[in-house]
């Protein structure tokens, strides 16, 4: 979810409740400021809900193995 700055201060108590189910992006003049995050979500969750090409069953080790991986190959 995106919200502006001046509506996340003025709900501030929604937008605790519906953290726990998706992350919020914070906006100050059209630009992101910042991203509040449920600590209880794993990173491999948060990226299955913002991209829709992560496999089901992939785990965080896998991530790192394939990123590292990638960095590997251009140094």
């Amino acid at each position: 979810m995106i919200v502006t700055a001046t509506e996340f201060k003025t709900n501030f108590g929604k937008y605790l409740d519906l953290i726990a189910q998706e992350d919020i992006f914070i906006t100050r003049n059209g630009k992101t400021i910042a991203k509040v995050v449920n600590p209880h979500i794993s990173a491999v969750d948060s990226l299955r809900g913002m991209l829709k090409c992560v496999p089901p069953d992939i785990d965080l080790d896998s991530l790192r193995e394939e990123q590292l991986s990638k960095y590997e190959d251009h140094v």
